[in-house]
């Protein structure tokens, strides 16, 4: 099967558009820079599509190479037919690739092996056979050296006519349809293991259809399992296992039927479902971790693309009581000012002198807007903040602080502020998330970010291809500025990557800010495969030429003088001017296709816009402060903390969470939570149920 008919087997791309894509990947073009700037070779292709290509091809390689490792084996064996060969090499289904190989697979020695050895073989075959006639008087011939008797004959002989029933393809099939389809999953409480196990108390004596049960449910109860305290079983039911078996290989109703049904309930117990039973628990668990990790990747696709507040002088707290709150003062660029630490909370209470310290840093520094963490005493210390008077109008934010103290404690974090402890690069990384969150969130590991659910469960793999494909489609999409960009963010623009990244720095550092786009060719290593994969993407504010802030790539500059050109005015009067763009028509510019016309044209109107929206504060109910504070039916602003298949987390202002499950969303039946709400998203809740013991609130949402 050629890669073209693999992929179409998946999804209805047509050819043209499947070629020319992979041959754009094979050339080391980036998924970001074809999706924007190659559709007339793709057809207008998106990221998710081309990366879905990307992805196919990798799996399409996979199973060649996996066909090849299966043929070299069976070929070593001297056991490789002509018939065999075809069949592997025209099989890209991967269970049915191993159920082809499973009879040739290397193992250790099992009981057939034994009895093979024996020279049971022969009498498996007559038993197989089903004739009648004296079995055991058959069995006496068999009878010599490590077989004892007529019993062990027959014995290791039905071992060997198990292996044969548990390898046969087509039953094998049928029976792992059985399993999908019908097959439940049950969960049980490891006794022992009651006190360990309370989280999972739901799960204490479960059962459900496996093809129905949910994604996070399942991951709950594999999570349960692999920490001992719950014990999981995946079967359909046996008896039905067992007919299906028994109607295939026992032909008769005299005593070597018997024998053979016997080895049938002996194949299915030990090895044919406990096979299956793995095989399907895996599928559920792949299919449990795609669903997993896309939930997580649209949730880090919106933190990342959260409102920045721009390029602001910072004041940040990171709060504590006992340790007191570390105060920072950063400015435009996010570059350290000064750091001190105030003391007004327990035990200490100097919240006099505090509320003086900040009012004196927010006078001295020009602070624009304060950042608070909203961890431990975070919503003591807003309302700290909030009864100070400044000599000027002073936002206050609360910006979530997940990860703060992994940055802080990381590589990075050192590298950045040597000279400066963990608390101080703690405060100033909240500080800069106000500012800009995916510069800042680039730099710390997406999962300790704390927007997805089971990130430790799924395949480790998989969650980072996912994660870093998000990152990049993100700085990719707002666009980096060059000259004030970190490392740890260029290295995510397309063509980059983190040596060219540090490249760069140093060249900026050594010879000044980038003046324009065609300077980035004197950075060392930086040659025209990158320059033509990076350039669009990156941004030089203020340039003399001023197509350079904009998305339109180096390549359709002469495009766009000509359009200049046609409409009778300068570039620079070109850009922004929406009637005159508004009366271009493409047939007059035969040497750009239609997708980058339109594309030119759009970006032109509105050069270099950040898809971002402006930061907004959200005010909490001030007489909400704890758990105890809540009652039922009352209403409470709140901000989307995480989204997950089941509903959403919002904070409303004190320590715990609330959850609006997915059947208090409104109305009409949501499947899905997140095309009803967005990480960071300010909502109007209720509170409809309260478990003070268990710390959970329940919210509905409140919908206009």
């Amino acid at each position: 099967m050629t890669i073209i008919e693999y992929i179409q087997q998946y999804a209805a791309f047509n050819t043209r558009s499947i070629e020319n894509t992979l041959a754009l990947l094979e050339d080391g073009a980036t998924v970001p820079f074809i999706s924007r700037y190659r559709k007339e070779a793709t057809g207008g292709l998106d990221e998710v599509e081309v990366a879905q290509l990307r992805d196919w091809q990798k799996a399409h390689r996979q199973l060649l190479d996996r066909q090849q490792t299966i043929l070299s084996a069976i070929e070593e064996q001297g056991k490789l037919t002509d018939a065999l060969r075809s069949s592997i090499t025209t099989c890209f289904d991967p269970v049915l690739l191993e159920d082809l190989y499973l009879p040739y697979k290397q193992r250790r020695k099992t009981k057939a092996d034994v009895a093979r050895e024996q020279g049971l073989e022969g009498l498996a075959k007559i038993i197989m056979s089903q004739h009648n006639g004296d079995i055991y008087g058959q069995a006496t011939r068999f009878v010599k050296g490590d077989v004892e008797s007529e019993e062990a004959a027959i014995t290791g002989a039905k071992h060997i006519i198990a292996e044969w029933v548990s390898e046969h393809l087509q039953l094998r099939g049928q029976l792992r349809k059985m399993f999908e389809t019908k097959g439940m999953l049950s969960a049980k409480l490891v006794k022992s293991k009651e006190e360990d196990a309370q989280k999972y108390r739901d799960y204490f004596d479960h059962s459900e259809v496996l093809k129905r049960i949910p994604s996070h449910r399942f991951l709950a109860i594999f999570r349960g399992a692999k920490e001992g305290v719950l014990r999981m079983k995946v079967a359909p039911d046996k008896e039905q296992a067992l007919q299906l078996l028994e109607r295939v290989f026992v032909k008769s109703g005299n005593e070597a039927s018997t024998l053979v049904a016997e080895a049938c309930k002996d194949a299915y117990d030990r090895l044919i479902a406990p096979s299956l039973e793995n095989e399907v628990v895996q599928q559920m668990k792949e299919k449990a971790d795609a669903a997993a990790i896309k939930i997580f990747s649209v949730n880090l696709e919106q933190l990342l693309l959260a409102p920045p507040l721009g390029q602001k002088r910072i004041l940040a707290l990171d709060p504590g009581f006992r340790t007191g709150c570390k105060v920072v003062c950063i400015d435009e660029q996010g570059e350290l000012l000064t750091n001190t630490t105030i003391f007004p909370h327990p035990p200490q209470r100097e919240a006099s002198q505090a509320k003086s310290k900040i009012a004196q840093l927010v006078q001295a520094y020009k602070i624009d807007a304060i950042a608070i963490g909203d961890g431990t005493a975070g919503r003591e210390t807003e309302a700290l903040i909030k009864q100070i008077r400044f000599d000027r109008e002073v936002q206050v934010f609360v910006v979530r602080e997940d990860g703060a103290s992994i940055y802080s404690a990381s590589a990075i974090g050192r590298k950045e502020f040597p000279e400066y402890d963990v608390t101080v690069r703690g405060a100033v990384s909240i500080g800069r998330r106000l500012m800009d969150p995916l510069a800042e969130l680039v730099k710390i590991d997406p999962k300790s970010i704390g927007v997805g659910q089971y990130q430790h469960e799924v395949n480790q793999t998989l969650l980072k291809e996912a994660l870093d494909d998000v990152i990049i489609s993100c700085v990719n999409r707002v666009g980096v500025d060059v000259n004030t960009a970190s490392p740890y963010l260029l290295s995510y623009v397309s063509g980059l990557g983190p040596q060219l990244a540090e490249n760069i720095v140093a060249h900026r550092s050594e010879n000044g800010p980038f003046k324009d786009r065609s300077s980035l060719k004197k950075v060392k290593r930086l040659g025209d495969k990158a320059f033509e994969q990076c350039a669009g993407f990156l941004r030089i504010r203020d340039a003399a030429f001023p197509l350079d802030n904009s998305a339109v790539h180096p390549e359709s500059y002469k495009t766009v003088e000509q359009m200049a050109k046609k409409a009778h005015v300068s570039v620079k009067e070109l850009i922004g001017n929406e009637h005159v763009l508004g009366s271009l028509k493409k047939d007059d510019f035969p040497s750009i296709d239609a997708f980058t016309f339109t594309d030119i044209v759009n970006e032109l109107k509105k050069p270099g816009l950040d898809p971002r929206k402006k930061a907004a504060v959200l005010e909490f109910d001030e007489t909400i402060k704890s758990l105890e504070d809540l009652r039922e039916g009352i209403e409470l602003n709140g901000i989307i903390t995480n989204v997950t298949s089941f509903g959403a987390f919002v904070n409303i202002g004190i320590k715990e969470n609330g959850l609006i499950h997915k059947s208090n969303m409104g109305d009409a039946y949501v499947e899905d939570p997140s095309d009803v709400v967005r990480l960071h998203q300010h909502v109007r809740t209720r509170v409809i149920s309260l478990d003070i013991p268990r710390k959970r609130i329940g919210l509905a949402l409140i919908t206009r």
